[in-house]
């Protein structure tokens, strides 16, 4: 017999950890290869975690809501063969499922006192040991650990302690930590040996909610944490700027309107406003490409790619697939893309490939009757376009005349890291002038 460690894949570039929602196994249970185990969220993808091998479940070294980081431990399995030295000298194997990439690996059993990481755990200058994730965490935040009562295996301190403490305000600092009146010093009552102990006992930070009679507690899944992280990092990291034109669409309005049954007959699906917009946004991307920027810190990366991010919401997410070199396909394309990427998001079939490597997000949020909104930058991104409804309303003409016209709003937010108001007032210019001017005498779908 040999006992094989599966561990946390990586879900895609630039994930590095990932938590489990749900075990789909448990000890004692019999799996073939390739048999889910676990379904692991990550702030790019909801997948499954396959098992690299046909063999008895021993142990689940995570708990459900735990956060991992790629390449540590999640369980142990028992195979029939070989021997455990063997099998954790052998290569690793892999095999993709149709959520993600490859799952298992040969590792090391998790050690104590890490946060479910091969990686060994590190210790602050108290002594005490935390996993890298923790103490980059508290670092970043300036939290006291040792005021942290943690809800791991053994009462460590896992990075989901830390990232709820930072959601609620509640952040435990040094300064926090209780000390003794100088009358109580010199009163005998308190030795000073006994001060610190009784300043590093756990202290459990309230969440600031109190729930009454009738209040429903609902409990936050993976795909909801995830997102509450990124827009909390986006937020604090990326300051925030915002802006808005008005657009007189109504030849756009007239064009798809007078083409679109016999679009859907021909082409089996729905030709809908929003390829329009996305398909402006990318032209106009290619004039001012800093709009196609992220900020690194020491540098800005202006992205030769074009890749459009659209949002997909779901009764409890959102998730944000990518039209990849939007700027090279038609308005056709672009429709029959938006239609694919939102039926794979509603029926569970998106891959974490399929939502990396965007550069600009368009947000549709005329869809739900919006027609003003402030968009969350989708982090690294330096801006989101949100496409507000078309109305109809009065304008007035050259020469004083009223007329009816289908209007929409566009609202920008950006970085203002990366990005002034000069080039992006200039950039939401020319996004109108294409829309306001796209007709059936000038405009083609293919």
């Amino acid at each position: 017999m040999a006992k094989q460690t599966i561990t946390m894949p990586q879900l895609g570039e630039s994930v590095t950890e990932g938590t489990i929602e749900r075990w789909l196994v448990k000890p004692g249970d019999t799996v073939e290869k390739y048999d889910p185990l676990a379904e692991v969220n990550t702030d790019k993808v909801t997948a499954e975690i396959p098992s690299s091998f046909s063999g008895t479940i021993k142990e689940l070294l995570a708990d459900e809501g735990e956060t991992l980081e790629v390449g540590a431990a999640v369980c142990t399995i028992e195979t029939e063969g070989g021997t455990s030295a063997e099998a954790e000298a052998a290569p690793a194997e892999s095999e993709p499922s149709n959520e993600m990439p490859a799952a298992g690996s040969n590792q090391p059993e998790k050690l104590s006192g890490t946060e479910g990481s091969s990686t060994p755990a590190k210790a602050d200058a108290s002594g005490a040991r935390y996993s890298p994730a923790v103490l980059r965490l508290s670092q970043e935040h300036g939290i006291d650990l040792s005021q942290v009562e943690g809800s791991g295996r053994g009462g460590r301190i896992t990075r989901k302690d830390l990232t709820q403490l930072i959601q609620s305000g509640n952040i435990p600092k040094e300064a926090d930590v209780r000390q003794p009146e100088p009358a109580e010093a010199n009163s005998g009552q308190a030795t000073p040996e006994a001060a610190p102990a009784q300043a590093k006992q756990p202290v459990r930070q309230p969440a600031g909610v109190q729930t009454a009679a009738g209040d429903i507690e609902i409990p936050v899944s993976g795909v909801r944490r995830a997102i509450a992280g990124n827009m909390l990092r986006s937020k604090q990291e990326a300051p925030h700027a915002w802006t808005m034109v008005e657009v007189d669409v109504t030849g756009l309005v007239q064009y798809r309107d007078s083409i679109k049954n016999e679009f859907k007959s021909k082409e089996g699906f729905g030709l809908t406003y929003f390829a329009f917009f996305v398909k402006a946004v990318a032209q106009a991307l290619k004039e001012f490409p800093m709009m196609n920027s992220m900020w690194a810190g020491d540098k800005i990366i202006q992205k030769k790619a074009i890749n459009i991010s659209i949002a997909v919401a779901t009764e409890d997410a959102l998730f944000v697939p990518v039209i990849r070199d939007a700027d090279e396909k038609t308005i056709k394309g672009i429709a029959r893309e938006i239609k694919e990427l939102a039926d794979k998001v509603r029926s569970g079939k998106l891959k974490s490939e399929e939502m990396q490597g965007g550069t600009f997000t368009v947000n549709n949020t005329g869809s739900f009757g919006s027609v003003q909104s402030m968009g969350i930058i989708n982090y690294p991104q330096a801006a989101i376009l949100q496409v507000e409804s078309i109305v109809k309303r009065p304008v007035i003409m050259d020469g004083g005349m009223f007329a009816a016209r289908d209007m929409v709003n566009l609202c920008l937010s950006l970085d203002h890291r990366v990005l002034d108001g000069l080039v992006a007032g200039r950039f939401l210019a020319r996004v109108k002038e294409i829309l306001e001017n796209i007709t059936s005498e000038n405009t083609s779908v293919y």
